[in-house]
């Protein structure tokens, strides 16, 4: 049986120490279908995809967070203390939506749910609860974005 690790969205309950060595993921813009562009934190260290959206109060609703993986896989998602809900969006290699869970809730309890997409996925954009929709990204649709060299 294959077991899937959840990608942290959170790690402890305290906020972790910001050091001088540390620095802010790198902002790309990520076009939806309906042609809003949003500001996407690329989430592509481990230690980025671990802190994703936790402990944060909001998410602005011109931003977005791209979860960048190096394989295509079935990559799972949980809302370990995360403040408010997500939609949850899985694309491929092409950045065509393969998944995409919506208004995910807050996880008020251990154990937390994880989120699987239905097919493998390369990337994982994490938005406000509704945007999804709201912005045309379900199934087939493609986000447009180039990652930084």
């Amino acid at each position: 049986m294959r077991r899937f690790a959840p990608y942290v969205l959170g790690l402890s309950l305290a906020a972790p120490a910001v050091t001088a060595g540390d620095t802010k993921p790198p902002v790309i813009p990520l076009t939806l279908p309906s042609g809003k562009v949003l500001q996407g934190e690329v989430m592509q260290t481990p230690s980025d995809r671990a802190q994703g959206l936790m402990f944060r109060p909001s998410l602005p609703e011109d931003r977005g967070l791209l979860f960048v993986f190096d394989e295509i896989d079935f990559h799972s998602i949980w809302m370990k203390n995360c403040k408010f809900p997500i939609d949850i969006v899985w694309l491929d290699d092409q950045h065509k939506v393969v998944d995409v869970a919506e208004a995910v809730p807050p996880c008020k309890a251990d154990p937390c749910p994880s989120y699987l997409p239905m097919r493998r996925a390369r990337y994982v954009i994490e938005l406000n609860a509704r945007q999804a929709r709201r912005e045309k990204a379900t199934l087939g649709s493609v986000i447009q974005f180039e990652l930084p060299r």
